[in-house]
């Protein structure tokens, strides 16, 4: 029967347990009461200082920035893709020095400046020492298994400088084996390995889940040896006063600097949205590299919005000389072709996004959209949409002959899909944003294959359902407000923007059709890389590559997005005669299978103050609306809505 603490454990020996297995982290080596990121940015400190030693000036506040990055996009690639594998701190610095331009040879040195901070960071668990150097000299086995991104070799470093050698007998990595507690490989392979049954190992350890209820479900004995409350709230203070002072010092290189003077379009996309772009394009790939570990994967590029981005994806790539190997291609979807996905499988999921895109429609325009084509359709058809009746409408004798023609485009689509994407069972998708209707229709219409997207923000602005949010990842911004205190969301307040600036002058994907040879076009044309020039008549996609062409390295390009930023959230929340200009993007088409278009900002009235003032809120960009109908007022108009949104944001967060 399973003891229940270790002084129990330091009275016999055990019966029925032929190996003993131990947590390394806050288990058998004691953390001092420092926060991850203290001990990270210290690291950096001395890291900056070795990098001058050399002749390299970079400061340690980009070191520390491109480390947290890698590190961050690395696990939210590795568990969207399930958790299977492990980040590896080789992987990690590898790619914040090829972020930074900085040569391979570096990376063992900073690795080894990691192992000094942890060897100051840590102390040795003297009773655990105990308790197993008892159990051992009663013959049983002693491993140390652990989550890490550090190697046995490391881990084998760490312990004989605090226990001294002959502690432990074996030791089990997640960082080599490529499997983890969590998920219960890494125990798997300590039985396989020791050649030892479920019931006769004993494991110990601080994470409740890791450490007891994973192995307790394999039928492992196991220990709980939880890090005290005062330890835990000691780290948590000590990681909110290093996010504290990093924040102060990213304010103040936020302020201490502008941008150039802009004398056009393609000058705003260069000095402003070209920063901002090739950060973007670095997020991708750090989500991207960690992604390509784990195998089995594909990154497709989303027609309309995709397409740019994936021109500025491959500049930065080439200008950097970022290696990836993952396959990348352009495809061929949109929201409608994923909703015909979606309602072959009768998903829920297409009810809704047809609700919110036709609640103006009838039944017939919503068959129109979907099938491809006009339909003769009268009757029940000509009703207004209701979302709750589309399914048992389409299975009538005049909604079937609608049905097969989805079938068909569905058809077209997944075997574009096999071409694009070949046997890759992990697509990820890249596209602008917000919600993800593409996202969850196609995830919803093709189950046999696992997708997830990245995109500039992700924000529920529909107030549908977030059940797909967990494989959608906004790289840049992810809230569902704009927060005037988290500058990256000001593009919350004008998206039209992002979707302008990345999109090619092509239309949405509506229809598929088969080539001679086979292969599956759409109405939109040559999409696939290099067949298209995005930037065609995109003055401010034109700046950003100009941009990307110059730059030098990550931390340029960091430093520059600081700035860009800040001239970003000034042309959006207070718009000059320029930036109305340059950040114009006319109307934008409503897609979904139909042709008609919206105005960014509507043509102004000729009314009283009062009414003029009520249509504001019907603009796309009410800033702009402001700016423009109200000369006069609006340096009073413009930051009462600023304080407006500064009320909503903490109330939001109150709630």
């Amino acid at each position: 029967m399973l003891r229940q603490n270790l002084d129990d454990l330091l009275q016999r020996p055990l019966d029925g347990i032929d190996l003993i297995s131990t947590d390394v982290f806050d288990t058998l080596l004691l953390r001092q009461p420092r926060s991850q990121r203290s001990r990270m940015m210290q690291a950096e400190q001395r890291f900056a200082r070795l990098l001058r030693n050399e002749g390299i000036s970079i400061s340690p506040a980009h070191l520390f920035r491109t480390r947290q990055l890698a590190e961050s996009f690395a696990y939210r690639a590795l568990n969207i893709g399930g958790g299977a594998g492990e980040v590896r701190l080789v992987d990690i610095v590898e790619r914040q020095l090829a972020m930074l331009g900085l040569p391979e040879r570096l990376i063992e040195k900073r690795i080894l400046l990691e192992m000094a901070i942890e060897k100051v960071s840590l102390s040795a668990n003297e009773k655990l020492a105990r308790v197993l150097r008892l159990q051992r000299q009663a013959g049983i086995r002693i491993v140390a298994v652990s989550d890490t991104g550090l190697p046995r070799h490391h881990l084998a470093d760490l312990i004989n400088y605090f226990h001294g050698p002959g502690l432990i007998d074996n030791i089990y990595s997640s960082a080599d084996i490529g499997e983890s507690k969590r998920f219960g490989g890494l125990f798997s392979r300590v039985l396989e390995e020791e050649g030892v049954a479920a019931s006769r190992l004993l494991h110990l350890g601080d994470d409740m889940l890791a450490d007891c209820i994973v192995p307790r479900k394999m039928g492992i004995q196991a220990l709980h040896l939880p890090k005290g409350r005062l330890r835990r709230l000691a780290t948590r203070a000590d990681g909110a006063r290093a996010e504290a002072m990093r924040s102060i010092g990213s304010r103040i290189r936020r302020t201490s600097s502008c941008t150039p003077d802009l004398v056009d379009s393609t000058a705003f996309g260069r000095e402003v949205f070209g920063p901002i772009v090739a950060q973007f394009c670095l997020f991708i790939w750090l989500y991207a590299k960690q992604a390509e570990t784990q195998g089995d994967a594909a990154l497709l590029f989303c027609a309309r919005g995709g397409i740019g981005i994936r021109e500025a994806f491959e500049r930065t790539l080439a200008k950097l000389g970022l290696r990836l190997a993952i396959r990348r291609e352009n495809i061929l979807i949109s929201r409608l072709v994923a909703a015909r996905a979606a309602l072959m499988r009768q998903s829920p999921a297409v009810l809704d996004e047809l609700g919110r895109e036709f609640a103006k429609n009838t039944f017939g325009d919503v068959a129109n959209a979907l099938g491809g084509r006009d339909y003769e359709l009268s009757g029940p058809w000509q009703l207004p949409f209701e979302p709750s009746r589309f399914f048992a409408i389409i299975d009538t004798p005049e909604g079937r002959v609608v049905l097969d023609d989805i079938a068909r485009q569905n058809e077209l689509f997944k075997r574009h899909l096999d071409e694009v994407a070949g046997n890759a069972t992990r697509i990820i998708l890249c596209d602008t944003g917000l919600y993800g209707s593409t996202q969850r229709l196609v995830a919803a219409g093709l189950p046999e294959r696992r997708f997830e997207t990245i995109q500039f923000a992700r924000c529920n602005y529909k107030g549908l359902s977030e059940d797909h949010f967990p494989q959608v990842t906004g790289l840049v911004v992810e809230e569902n407000l704009y927060n005037p205190l988290k500058i990256e969301t000001v593009i919350l307040r004008y998206w039209q923007i992002i979707e302008s600036l990345f999109e090619p002058a092509i239309p949405s994907v509506r229809h598929l059709s088969e080539a001679a040879d086979g292969t599956i076009y759409s109405n939109a044309g040559k999409i696939a890389y290099g067949e298209l020039d995005p930037s065609n008549g995109n003055l401010l996609l034109s700046g950003v590559l100009q941009y990307i062409d110059r730059i030098g390295d990550g931390a340029e390009i960091m430093a520059d997005a600081d700035l860009a930023w800040v001239r970003l959230k000034q042309a959006i929340t207070s718009p000059r005669t320029f930036d109305m200009m340059a950040l114009s993007v006319g109307a934008r088409s409503v897609d979904f299978g139909r042709q008609e278009s919206v105005n960014v900002l509507n043509e102004p009235v000729a009314a009283d103050l009062a009414k003029k003032l009520t249509t504001v809120k019907s603009q796309l960009w009410r800033e702009g609306a402001i700016a423009r109908d109200f000369p006069v007022l609006r340096t009073v108009l413009l930051p009462a809505l600023e304080i407006a949104h500064i009320v909503r944001g903490v109330s939001a967060h109150l709630k």
